[in-house]
């Protein structure tokens, strides 16, 4: 398919759309030549609503291009509105919760909302302990309860701590501090003191000189803090410094936050729930 000829891609959801949308992207990140122009519609929970969105689809139907559209939408009625369009239609939710149902022998709610709402309240509570621990303890701000951390991001700046630690808190609930390496720690192979005797939690974050310069330079342009010469130096220590106590690490350069967390959780040995 030409590059100019873009594929319009929507996401339906009877919740907030993020199942769709990661589902979905998962499928079309297998097509890397095709251009595509996606569109989420959440909420979807009335027929009139699902009517709407059936008029919608099929105008972006044209002779030359069919839209894909990937669903997670679970209510039986509204589902058999919106498959109806004829656009090709990738129901996430239907198939697979039909299967489930025929195993286990019990009746599914079909409420697509409840994926990404309160839920269990203590599940939910948990997270958002978690998302407050990691906010107090991002960047070394704060040491107070650091025994309690389930895990201890530390890396250069601008390799990707932050982020990471707010999705393994976000959607795992895992309490996690991430600590900076700065100037002073790279003048040896210790670890900095305010870690030193959470060894075993500690998983460090790497990166390539180029790609480090490159985002630092977006902060600070021109500044020897972003030059290539110091990015290398810092990432050569840290390296020597994780090697050095068998600390385990990772090199963000090509990795999302998604794979960095699933990496991981799975070498700490970390799978709490929620």
């Amino acid at each position: 398919m030409p590059m100019d000829d873009a594929t319009p891609v929507f996401f339906l959801a009877g919740g907030t759309g993020i199942s769709a949308e990661t589902l979905g992207n998962m499928i079309l990140q297998q097509f890397p030549t095709v251009r595509f122009i996606r569109q989420k519609v959440p909420f979807i929970t009335t027929v009139a609503h699902a009517e709407e969105v059936l008029a919608n689809l099929d105008d972006a139907k044209t002779d030359e291009v069919i839209p894909l559209v990937f669903s997670t939408v679970a209510d039986e009625e509204l589902r058999a509105v919106l498959m109806r369009t004829e656009c090709a239609f990738v129901d996430l939710f239907g198939s697979q919760l039909d299967l489930v149902e025929r195993v286990l022998h019990v009746n599914a709610t079909r409420d697509s909302g409840s994926a990404h709402g309160v839920g269990d309240p203590l599940q939910y509570d948990a997270r958002m302990k978690a998302v407050e621990y990691a906010i107090e303890h991002d960047d070394g701000q704060s040491l107070r309860a650091i025994e309690r951390a389930d895990l201890i991001l530390t890396a250069p700046s601008r390799c990707g701590k932050t982020p990471t630690t707010m999705y393994l808190a976000l959607q795992h609930g895992l309490l996690v501090a991430n600590y900076p390496l700065v100037e002073e720690d790279f003048e040896s192979t210790d670890l900095p003191r305010p870690i030193r005797a959470y060894a075993k939690k500690c998983f460090g974050i790497l990166t390539t000189a180029t790609r480090l310069s490159q985002v630092r330079g977006e902060r600070r342009p021109g500044s020897a803090y972003a030059s290539l010469t110091q990015c290398s130096y810092e990432l050569r220590r840290a390296e020597a410094m994780f090697r050095a106590h068998r600390i385990p690490s990772i090199n963000s350069a090509a990795m999302s936050v998604e794979e960095m967390a699933a990496v991981i959780m799975q070498t700490q040995k970390l799978n709490r729930a929620h």
